[in-house]
């Protein structure tokens, strides 16, 4: 398989920068997705206790997780596939397109979204394994995790996120790119 564009509609568009934005900037909009999703998660979270009578917080709680696992599906799905950015990726001029510079889909999306939980999935499998109970001790091993992954990006030529390129997509900055009036 060659990485050499092999038609013009497979070349990246010359309007887009293809590097992406500086990695304290792409950090800095992950941090304050994070406080964005604290009202999300809550509002959903109280639905879901409304609608199924969650009286004790320990009760259900698979269930909750699993809601709020789609909930937050549909909140990156429908943000990436429809203007390819969320609150926070305008806040700081970031924004998805494929590895084209076209819109993402849906289905690209939702792929990219369940990949995104690389971020976590490692950091939290091991404070799993090794028995951590505590706070902090959870939230170290996420913070070296989350940190150690966005390191990962130094590998790439293109500094580009792991799942991103497994997904064919990438983060610009939002003002390298030329908007067309529909």
């Amino acid at each position: 398989m060659s990485a050499t564009p092999t038609t013009a509609s497979d070349a990246p568009s010359p309007a887009v920068n293809t590097t992406a934005p500086a990695l304290s900037r792409r950090m800095a909009a992950f941090v304050y997705e994070g406080v964005l999703l604290f009202g999300v998660v809550m509002i959903a979270g109280y639905l879901y206790s409304s609608l199924t009578q969650m009286h004790h917080a320990l009760k259900g709680t698979l269930g909750l997780q699993a809601f709020l696992f789609i909930v937050l599906g549909i909140y990156f799905t429908w943000f990436w596939s429809r203007g390819g950015q969320t609150v926070a990726m305008k806040a700081w001029h970031i924004k998805l397109l494929d590895a084209h510079g076209r819109p993402v889909s849906q289905a690209r999306a939702a792929m990219r979204y369940l990949l995104c939980w690389l971020w976590f999935a490692p950091a939290l499998l091991a404070a799993h394994l090794s028995g951590l109970k505590s706070g902090a001790s959870i939230f170290g091993i996420l913070f070296a995790g989350v940190a150690a992954y966005a390191a990962l990006t130094r590998l790439n030529p293109q500094r580009q996120f792991w799942h991103d390129v497994v997904c064919g997509t990438r983060l610009v900055d939002a003002r390298s790119v030329k908007t067309t009036a529909a």
